[in-house]
């Protein structure tokens, strides 16, 4: 499968307008026409919203779901996947970063497997279907596969990938990503990395022999739920995902000087906060000023000190900037950090920018988008392309194979919070998507 030049791939998918498109596309590559099945396949998706609204139990509390990585309801909800592997014909293993695999052999051993997942963890009191519908969807592939007696000429390989919420571990492990996880930091649950790897199954010290060479998967597939709401504004049923923004998150400290709010002529003052406000409005303007998908946002702020009345001489804040292009997110990182040398010279201020966290976009495989595009022509469902602005695993397999995602509407556009809901309706949809994708894929 050829690729096109990445850059112009990014290029050419940020040059499309939000929404534009083709609602359905009825035509797909003749490849696909030629390996299409005389039906589209269902799958019982009635089963994936009951174990949806079971797996709902572990791990709620009074402010959401809490099943972040390596903590007790996490291994609980680990626990309860295992089942589900297990229910659907797959004895399933723990790799060495602790991520939940299950195969089945093709008729063909000499292909490379189809790898079809997603995540469990969830993040801080957040929501029951970032990850679990993708996770659920896939076991549910696999079991519809046996239970209706269709054996594929790929391997089948179903992958519950660990600790996803906490910066993609268990994929960035697999595929040999090591240089970018530092496995002694503090995870959400209390637990190092490596403490919480040890604790679910895996084994550190094997990372490097299994990690996943390049070449060894012939696709991968991850079913999401959008977690903006585009689909659900434009009236569509599925999204075809055409790639994942790169990502550049920064530390930045502003360091100026603490003094008396009520003696402190305001001529004479280095207010720290002053100038962290003015940071964040020139970033929202800047992010602004050019046609794109970019989006750039101040999170965290912590003054120093964080009183009434004093001056703050200090100010820590994160700077979130996510694109498709990535010579776009170089460009509005050297902007950023020449708007805080400005801003810190007027106002007797220092600014200093550290790179927490560096991804390179992740360009869908054109192929791979054809099959999910085929999947919901087949099934009459109305689809659209778009990126997602958020990260996945699927962003680090693409590293290694073709990479394809399925996204299904996420009810008001609300993701990472206890009010993340996705129709019961548009899971099903969004299952048998993936089904067919696969079928596609195997049969080309």
């Amino acid at each position: 499968m050829k690729r096109r030049d990445f850059l112009g791939q990014a290029a050419a998918i940020a040059a499309v307008p939000l929404g534009a498109g083709p609602l359905i596309r009825v035509a797909p590559l003749l490849a696909w026409s030629r390996a299409r099945p005389p039906a589209p396949a269902r799958a019982d998706g009635a089963r994936v919203n009951r174990w949806l609204a079971l797996f709902d139990q572990i791990g709620r509390t009074a402010g959401g779901i809490n099943r972040v990585a390596y903590s007790e309801h996490d291994l609980a909800g680990r626990a309860f996947t295992l089942d589900l592997f297990r229910q659907a014909g797959l004895t399933p293993r723990i790799d060495a970063a602790g991520n939940l695999i299950g195969r089945v052999e093709g008729t063909d051993r000499t292909l490379r497997p189809i790898v079809i997942g997603s995540h469990i963890d969830s993040v801080t009191d957040g929501g029951n279907f970032d990850g679990p519908l993708g996770s659920f969807g896939a076991l549910e592939v696999a079991r519809t596969l046996g239970e209706q007696g269709r054996r594929l000429r790929h391997p089948l390989e179903v992958v519950v990938w660990s600790n996803e919420e906490g910066g993609v571990i268990g994929s960035k492990l697999a595929v040999g990503d090591f240089k970018a996880v530092d496995i002694d930091t503090v995870a959400r649950s209390g637990k190092t990395i490596r403490e919480g790897i040890g604790l679910v199954g895996g084994n550190v010290a094997a990372l490097e022999r299994e990690a996943r060479a390049p070449g060894s998967a012939e696709c991968y597939l991850e079913l999401h739920i959008e977690q903006s709401g585009l689909l659900e504004k434009a009236g569509l049923q599925v999204g075809v995902v055409q790639g994942i923004c790169g990502l550049r998150f920064f530390e930045v400290t502003i360091e100026g000087f603490a003094n008396h709010a009520g003696a402190t002529p305001m001529d004479e003052r280095r207010d720290a906060v002053l100038a962290g406000a003015r940071f964040t409005v020139a970033v929202n303007d800047a992010i602004r000023s050019e046609p794109g998908r970019q989006v750039a946002t101040v999170g965290r702020v912590v003054p120093t000190p964080n009183t009434r009345n004093v001056i703050a001489g200090r100010v820590e804040l994160t700077l979130d900037l996510r694109d498709l292009d990535a010579v776009k997110l170089e460009r509005f990182a050297d902007r950023f950090r020449r708007v805080g040398s400005e801003i810190g010279a007027a106002s007797g201020t220092t600014f200093s920018f550290r790179e927490s966290t560096r991804s390179t976009p992740a360009i869908a495989d054109a192929a791979m988008m054809e099959a999910v595009e085929a999947s919901a022509s087949q099934l009459r469902l109305s689809h659209q392309r778009m990126p997602s602005g958020a990260g996945h695993d699927a962003q680090e397999m693409s590293h290694i194979c073709p990479m394809g995602m399925i996204f299904v509407p996420s009810v008001g556009g609300i993701s990472h919070s206890p009010r993340e809901f996705t129709k019961g309706e548009d899971v099903v949809n969004g299952v048998n998507v993936l089904l067919n994708a696969v079928l596609l894929v195997d049969a080309r």
